[in-house]
């Protein structure tokens, strides 16, 4: 057994009055007053505590909570059906006996004449921290008692990857989850060379509830060690305290890597070489062309190791288009000094281990699968794949999870049940769905079809942060019959709803929480009573089910107590019984002492895991190629597909190489919008999570989500820090407000994700900023996507292409519309309307009663009486 230290066998201490609980970016005590949550203060033995914390007092009681299940008026009036008013309607406001009867007589409706696959049940989005109350998980296996569902797969973040690395190293989550281990790299790398960066931001969260944050103490361990880190990015601050790393600062680290000593004692600075954004795979290749000219190219491990390799050093040496993959080639693409691209190749030339990484980010562009091909071809080139220290590694910086050792087994989670039904879609063509149902697509090798959806239940996500083209996304969510979302709070996706069921937060109910690569399970504490109305989506859809005759099949007869009790010992009884731990030196006789049973960790609060240890990401595979072969067709690494050439698709070449992506300054779309902007994740939130909460709104700048401009471009537009800008192109435009900094390369704006979507209506927000040129639709608040591109990365993964995108950015000389993004739906806010309510309210329950009789008998089982 791995001995835990003793920060890791501390639990959160619960003061008088407060209670411990967990977030996707840490563990917390809250202190309650008066039903809020007034205080939280991280887990004592977390060793950088998130800011992301400061979004959580006053956010129970918030006003852009759902306090009771709504209906909006017109799906109430005119029935279900196509409608251009989601989004711009009020709503009403029945108790939740009426909501629930009018939905499952709409469940009935659709099954019954359309099918289960005409019911859309993708709902992404990562909801709260919660291992038993989390809204996927709950509301597909709702779904599953039902008979079934359409589906979504792969993620924003990684739809790429997911598909992609399969064909030519091993599965994503392979990849991220067992990355080779920090004080690996610091022991025994040489260069780390992150294109991508590793930003530190992005490291305080992991879905599903993290406990400590070592990310930074790891990248300062090793950066004290010797390791030189040297980020590739558009942006500085992707690596903390970096230095313009041109050819003369390259030249020298290359010197103090000849030297005897090596790397030294000594602190190693690190570097930041700034290309222009979207050309990562140039770069790359470039770096191949320019070790092969050096005769740094390891062809033995290409030979042993490898599928692909002759083939890959054709490419680079110009062999099938004419073109060698030079300095100069590269120079010309990436806006850098070729003798940027020289040096760095003879600073890997002369590394004893190196390590290439890329972040989550380098794929989410057109063509977002060559940049990941290359990175891997690089580091296959170098020859240090499978040794310690070096070869290549994914998401390092993208999450709190990539380098971290993690625990020997999973945990627990929510059966969800068998899904009879075979449609899906990739996460990201969800608006082409709506919009072209019956319309062929391609995808990783085979050719789908569009099923026709007729009903979208979502739970726990807001795809106005997710997804792309958001004018778009409006347009396909008015093309369904019925939309459903359950959610805490008023989110645009809520706001487009027909039926909104109110939920709770998971400050209001107990659960359990947990990451593999935390390596910790925690005890959630309800910490403040159920605002309003809301109910745990738990409770609802058993009401729901109730209805519709399947309570018993999805309940199992437990309530939420129950459960949570259930999913522990189920988990405790299979690990000591040895039927889910995976092989290794930690037996199931070492867990049996580790775990107790579930009275014991509900009061201790917590449950430390022994860790895997080390790692070194394809040792095995290194070690011994034929014992223990990747799961490729040809169990090897491949730098030239086979199966990919089958497919066909011009915009994945069986290969690696250099695609131009339509959003590019390099292209001739930036004639007309000259700056890139890099739509990246936010600092002072979770995607969209608590957007209206103190850190988030503290970067607000008038208002407005906050856009990073250079100086120099600032300046050529008349813009200085602190002004509300228009950012646009053909697709859309928003307000967002300007801080002027150093720390992006010119020509490139930054502006993240996240804020919610607040589009421009005269009706709402007032004539006058139309009458200066805002255009309808266009988001007040600043959010990014009302610009992106709705397109896949290819034919390939259809990944979501959403961190890049051309724009123009003018000082905005008008009156400033109100952010009204965090205020409730009209008519619930405005007591005159309560006497429409209420007869709105009768003819629901008139509706219900009507509805109750249509329904699906209940089963003998059934307790609805």
């Amino acid at each position: 057994m791995k001995r835990m230290t003793d920060a890791a066998q501390a639990a959160p201490k619960e003061s008088a009055g407060a209670l411990a609980s967990a977030a996707h970016w840490g563990l917390f005590t809250a202190l309650a007053r008066d039903g809020e949550v007034a205080a939280v203060t991280p887990w004592a033995g977390d060793q950088a505590p998130s800011p992301l914390l400061g979004n959580i007092p006053g956010s129970v009681r918030h006003r852009s909570r759902v306090a009771r299940p709504a209906v909006r008026r017109g799906w109430l009036e005119r029935g279900p059906g196509p409608t251009d008013r989601r989004g711009r309607d009020d709503f009403v406001e029945p108790g939740w006996d009426e909501v629930l009867d009018v939905l499952a007589a709409e469940y009935t409706r659709v099954i019954r004449e359309h099918g289960n696959a005409a019911i859309y049940g993708g709902s992404y989005g990562w909801a709260s921290a919660g291992r038993f109350h989390h809204a996927q998980s709950q509301l597909h296996r709702f779904l599953n008692c039902l008979g079934g569902y359409t589906r979504s797969v792969n993620s924003y973040s990684t739809g790429c990857s997911e598909v992609f690395l399969p064909h030519v190293v091993a599965p994503e989550s392979v990849v991220t989850a067992f990355a080779t281990t920090w004080d690996v790299i610091a022991e025994h790398t040489d260069v780390l060379l992150c294109f991508g960066g590793i930003p530190l931001k992005n490291t305080g969260t992991d879905s599903g509830g993290t406990a400590d944050h070592p990310v930074p103490a790891a990248v300062d361990q090793a950066r004290r060690r010797g390791v030189r880190i040297v980020s590739v990015s558009p942006l500085r601050d992707d690596l903390r305290d970096a230095a313009p790393a041109d050819a003369p600062w390259l030249r020298a680290a290359t010197q103090q890597l000849a030297d005897p000593a090596g790397r030294g004692d000594g602190a190693a600075e690190a570097g930041w070489i700034s290309i222009r954004p979207g050309t990562d795979a140039a770069f790359l290749l470039a770096l191949i062309g320019e070790l092969d000219a050096l005769g740094a190219v390891d062809h033995g491990f290409l030979a042993r190791w490898c599928v692909g390799g002759p083939e890959l050093l054709a490419a680079v040496r110009g062999e099938i288009d004419g073109q060698p993959k030079t300095a100069a080639w590269a120079a010309q693409i990436c806006g850098i000094d070729p003798l940027v691209v020289l040096e760095c190749a003879r600073l890997l030339a002369a590394a004893r281990r190196t390590l290439v990484t890329v972040g989550w980010s380098l794929q989410r562009i057109q063509h977002g699968e060559q940049p990941l091909w290359a990175a891997l071809a690089l580091a296959a080139c170098l020859g240090h794949i499978g040794l310690p220290g070096g070869g290549f590694g994914s998401g390092y910086g993208s999450m709190n999870k990539s380098g971290l050792s993690p625990a020997v087994c999973r945990l627990p989670s929510l059966p969800q049940g068998t899904n009879p039904v075979a449609e899906f879609i990739p996460v990201a063509l969800v608006s082409d769905m709506l919009l072209h149902p019956g319309q062929e697509y391609d995808y990783n090798g085979h050719t789908r079809r569009y099923p026709r959806i007729r009903l979208m239940h979502w739970a726990g996500g807001n795809p106005f942060h997710h997804h792309q083209d958001l004018l778009r996304l409006r347009r396909a969510l008015g093309r369904l019959d019925t939309l459903v979302v359950a959610d805490p709070y008023w989110t645009p996706m809520a706001r487009h709803a027909d039926i909104v069921l109110a939920a709770t937060t998971a400050l209001e109910r107990d659960d359990l929480s947990g990451t593999r690569a935390g390596a910790r399970l925690s005890a959630m504490r309800t910490v403040v009573p159920r605002h309003g109305q809301a109910r745990d989506d738990y409770d609802s859809l058993t009401g729901l089910a109730r209805r519709l005759g399947v309570a018993q099949r999805f309940t199992q007869g437990r309530d939420a107590a129950a459960w949570i009790e259930h999913l522990y010992e189920t988990w405790r009884a299979d690990l000591t019984a040895g039927r889910t731990l995976p092989p290794g030196p930690v037996t199931a006789a070492d867990l049996d002492q580790v775990l107790p049973g579930f009275a014991g960790f509900w009061a201790a609060g917590h449950v430390d895991l022994p860790r895997q240890g080390p790692l070194t990401l394809l040792e095995a595979f290194r070690t011994d190629p034929a014992g223990a072969p990747l799961p490729t067709p040809s169990r090897r690494i491949e730098l030239f597909s086979d199966a990919i050439k089958g497919f066909g698709y011009a915009d994945c070449p069986p290969q690696p190489t250099w695609l131009e992506p339509q959003e590019w300054l390099g292209g001739p779309r930036a004639g007309r919008y000259p700056l890139h902007l890099l739509a990246n994740q936010p600092r002072t939130r979770l995607h969209s999570q608590l957007d209206q909460g103190a850190t988030s709104q503290a970067s607000k700048v008038a208002g407005r989500e906050p856009i990073r401009l250079h100086p120099a471009d600032a300046a050529a537009r008349g813009v200085a820090d602190g002004d509300v800008v228009l950012v646009s192109n053909d697709r859309g435009a928003c307000l967002a407000g300007v801080v002027l900094s150093q720390e992006l390369r010119p020509g490139v704006v930054q502006l993240s994700t996240g804020a919610w979507y607040d589009p421009y209506d005269p009706a709402r927000h007032g004539p006058q900023a139309g009458e200066h040129g805002l255009p309808e639709g266009a988001c007040v608040h600043g959010n990014p996507n009302v610009l992106t591109a709705d397109r896949g990365t290819s034919a390939l993964a259809q990944g979501c292409t959403g961190a890049h995108v051309l724009v123009q950015v003018s000082r905005w000389q008008g009156p400033l519309p109100p952010v009204l993004a965090f205020e409730p739906p009209t008519a619930i806010a405005n007591a005159t309307h309560i006497e429409g309510v209420a007869r709105q309210a009768h003819k629901i329950s008139l509706v219900s009663s009507y509805c109750r009789q249509s329904c699906e008998a209940p089963s003998a089982s059934d307790d609805r009486q």
